[in-house]
């Protein structure tokens, strides 16, 4: 690991909005500096199409990272629910926050354990390693070793990163309002409420040893999975330590041959079909580093519990009818069920059913195939594009879904998008029509 990645973590809400300042200006120039070659070359671009370029992603990707928290954290769910909508380069760019993030310095490291555990903190421990062996928004993670020998990974997090959760939001939407991309009239206030509540969940360490303890408890007993258990007496309100959970990263699954690629998506698909529909009760983050996988039993590690959250019964509802309305490939009952779950508003429908209709007929054709679901077969993505184009154009029938379905879609979409890079084939129609029988 190079000095480089080491960067102090601004705690001071002052110095946090000065580096979105920082942000703010090298997007601007950035957006200066590419009109003008555009309009060089006669071309007349559109304001979303200076902003939304490789160069300003750069930017906006190092800034982020060095910040971390829930600036960051914002960044992370953007390039995770883009899917295939936004530019592949942008996408690719965002996708780095995924996997990178600065790690604080000793000095810093040693400041918060102190807080923690007291100065003789050391003591507790066999071994600590300072360098940390994973950065991610909210915190790193170190490899430590009891006296008893019990291996363990402790999470420490960022100082300042708590208390500038509500801040560090209001200063990102006040960023986005600016870039005008988003209409005057849509209303995210209730979506910016929530990404806070979240992020403060997420920032509370014994809430996430609580979850992992319960969703450990709903797997108890099964093959095929592994959760850390916390040690209750190292935890803390900024320290998370748990057992170390030895797997290789999720993405190298993709080098397995691919009778195990597909066993271990199976496997991860019918947890989410679980979650949704007999547990009501859901982790809602599908950040690829949230699995690892071991390729001699092909067991999976689930990790990272802060997103853990209750599924609202209306939501559970809701998709039971979207799911049956698409395996019986009824339109008019899918169109009434993407309402009801709350993917499309009643104005969007009026004003554009026959693009709506044309986008419903394109995955039904793709689902409906007999035999197993190929998730490496784009060729739908471009027609529904070429239908969609009407309705995006349309700022007027803009519409933010539900908080509660925002959040079980983005867990579902992660998931076949790591199925995607996979290249998966699972009996997906028989596996949706299993779950939705046993729907609580």
């Amino acid at each position: 690991m190079s000095e480089a990645t080491y960067r102090r973590v601004p705690t001071a809400r002052l110095s946090r909005f000065l580096s979105l300042g920082q942000m703010a200006g090298g997007v601007a120039g950035g957006v200066l500096a590419e009109g003008a070659r555009r309009l060089s070359r006669g071309e007349r671009p559109q304001l979303s199409d200076l902003i939304l370029t490789p160069a300003n992603a750069r930017r906006v990707t190092e800034q982020l990272s060095r910040m971390r928290g829930a600036a960051m954290k914002l960044g992370q769910m953007i390039s995770m629910d883009a899917g295939d909508v936004l530019p592949p380069e942008l996408t690719a760019i965002l996708s780095k926050l995924r996997e990178s993030a600065h790690r604080m310095p000793p000095s810093q490291l040693d400041s918060v354990l102190r807080a923690e555990w007291g100065k003789d903190w050391r003591r507790r421990f066999e071994r600590f390693d300072a360098t940390p062996m994973a950065a991610a928004s909210i915190g790193q993670v170190h490899r430590a070793t009891l006296p008893g020998g019990r291996a363990l990974a402790v999470k420490v997090q960022y100082p300042g990163v708590a208390a500038s959760i509500d801040a560090d939001v209001d200063n990102v939407a006040s960023l986005l309002g600016m870039t005008g991309l988003l209409p005057e009239a849509l209303d995210i206030a209730p979506l910016l409420e929530e990404a806070k509540r979240q992020l403060h969940e997420e920032a509370d360490y014994r809430r996430e040893a609580e979850q992992m303890k319960r969703y450990a408890g709903l797997l108890e007993g099964e093959t095929g999975f592994a959760i850390p258990r916390p040690v209750d007496d190292l935890c803390g309100d900024a320290i998370l330590a748990m057992d170390y959970m030895p797997g290789q990263p999720i993405e190298t699954l993709r080098e397995a041959p691919q009778a195990m690629r597909h066993t271990v998506m199976e496997r991860l698909f019918g947890l989410v079909l679980r979650e949704l529909f007999s547990f009501g009760y859901m982790q809602t983050d599908p950040n690829f580093a949230n699995y690892r996988w071991r390729p001699d039993s092909g067991e999976i590690v689930l990790l990272d519990f802060g997103a853990a959250r209750a599924v609202e019964e209306r939501t559970v509802a809701a998709y039971r009818q979207l799911m049956a309305a698409g395996l019986s490939e009824d339109r008019d009952a899918l169109r009434a069920s993407l309402v009801e779950v709350g993917f499309v508003a009643p104005q969007t429908i009026e004003r554009h059913g026959a693009a709506l209709d044309a986008m419903i007929d394109v995955m039904m054709n793709h689902l409906g195939r007999p035999g197993l679901f190929d998730f490496s077969d784009r060729a739908f993505v471009e027609p529904l594009r070429r239908h969609g184009r009407t309705i995006a154009a349309d700022r007027a029938a803009w519409h933010i879904p539900p908080i509660d379905t925002l959040f079980v879609q983005r867990k579902i979409s992660g998931t076949a998008l790591l199925a995607i890079r996979m290249e998966a084939k699972l009996p997906l129609r028989d596996m949706v029509a299993e779950a939705i029988r046993h729907a609580r």
